[in-house]
C-alpha cells in the first residue's frame, strides 16, 4: 500500500447509448460523479485496505457534455491526507467519441482527451486500517 500525495487511480468506461436521457444522445453530470465514487473506492483500498466512505465534495464543474458512445476515462489523486480522511481531486475525460455521422459504429480518439468534470472530495477511511 502506498499513502503518500500524488498517488492517483484511473479507471475508463464506454458509455452506452442506454444511459443517454437528454436530446443529442447526452447523459446526465451524476454519470461522472458516480465513476469518481468508484475510483475513490479503489484508492482507497489501495492506500488504506479499506472501502472507504465518501463524506463530501466541495467542489464539482460541469465543463462540457458527456455524451453516449464516449469512452470515459476518471482519476482520482491523493492531495491531503489526514489521519483519517484523505482529500482528493478528481477529473473526468472523454478518451473516445463517437461519430454517428461517419456511420453507426464510427468513433474517432480524442487527442487530447476532452476535460468533462472537476471536482474536489473528502473520503473517510476507518481507524488504523492503514
Amino acid at each position: 500500500m502506498s499513502l503518500v500525495e500524488g498517488f492517483s487511480v484511473t479507471h475508463k468506461r464506454y458509455v452506452p447509448y442506454s444511459h443517454a436521457h437528454y436530446g443529442g444522445n447526452l447523459v446526465d453530470g451524476a454519470y461522472g460523479l458516480g465513476m469518481f465514487g468508484d475510483v475513490a473506492t479503489e484508492l482507497c483500498i489501495r492506500t488504506d485496505g479499506d472501502e472507504g466512505l465518501f463524506a463530501g465534495y466541495s467542489t464539482v464543474e460541469f465543463l462540457a457534455p458527456i455524451q453516449a458512445g464516449d469512452v470515459l476515462e476518471a482519476t482520482a489523486t491523493i492531495t491531503r491526507i489526514g489521519n483519517r480522511s484523505r482529500e482528493l481531486r478528481f477529473e473526468a475525460r472523454v478518451v473516445c467519441r463517437a461519430t454517428p455521422d461517419r456511420g453507426p459504429s464510427a468513433a474517432r480518439v480524442l487527442d487530447p482527451p476532452l476535460v468533462v468534470t472537476r471536482a474536489t472530495g473528502t473520503v473517510v477511511v476507518l481507524v488504523g486500517s492503514s
